[in-house]
């Protein structure tokens, strides 16, 4: 894997997390209510400056683009990850739980940051949550190599905005492929389900 990481310690890990998390959360909450003010002129102007100076002093000091954090056990410390990091605010974030067996799942908010039709999750986004939702499944809680290598998703009905639940479970294996399915539901029931190969890929054979 053609990728350069930063290898911290697990107190490390710790301390970065707890540090950078409360920022993209609160990174988040002012995407939406970027999306959602009405605001007048003059609170919009004075926000925009106060928004430039503090990301002009967040940028006095930041990684290279295309480092990440791995911790020192081997497993990666995703906070930059679209779905899951915790340190983007553009993620939801998806907070996965793994029951064993192949099996996990997550409950998780979409707002107005995720907006296709009106009032409706933008269809890209489902299927984001659900590749990563069936990676996860399939690499074992990302704790091996088992990329995506094609997903079908089929749109059952229009996803509403707000409070969502997503399963993904393994079911089966063959050589190197492991096949994956899943599913997102609101309360009425499923709206997407998704089915996918994950390949276990050569790099990760030949260290074996």
């Amino acid at each position: 894997l053609d990728a350069t990481f930063e290898v911290l310690s697990a107190a490390e890990a710790a301390r970065v997390t707890a540090l950078y998390t409360p920022l993209a959360d609160a990174v988040r909450e002012l995407i939406d209510a970027t999306i959602r003010t009405e605001a007048d002129e003059d609170v919009v102007a004075g926000a925009r400056s106060a928004i430039e100076a503090v990301t002009e002093s967040l940028r006095q000091r930041t990684r290279p683009m295309g480092v990440s954090y791995r911790v020192d056990s081997g497993r990666p410390l995703t906070l930059g990850n679209a779905a899951i990091g915790l340190g983007n605010p553009i993620a939801p974030p998806v907070i996965v739980h793994h029951d064993g067996g192949g099996r996990c799942w997550s409950e998780f908010i979409l707002g107005a940051a995720y907006e296709g039709p009106p009032k409706l999750v933008h269809g890209g986004v489902s299927a984001l949550v659900l590749d990563h939702m069936l990676g996860e499944a399939a690499s074992e809680g990302l704790s091996k190599p088992r990329f995506t290598g094609t997903i079908t998703v089929k749109y059952l009905r229009g996803t509403p905005l707000g409070p969502l639940r997503s399963e993904a479970w393994i079911e089966g294996k063959e050589g190197v492929k492991v096949f994956a399915r899943g599913t997102i539901s609101d309360a009425a029931g499923v709206t997407v389900e998704a089915e996918g190969v994950f390949i276990e890929p050569s790099w990760a054979r030949e260290a074996q």
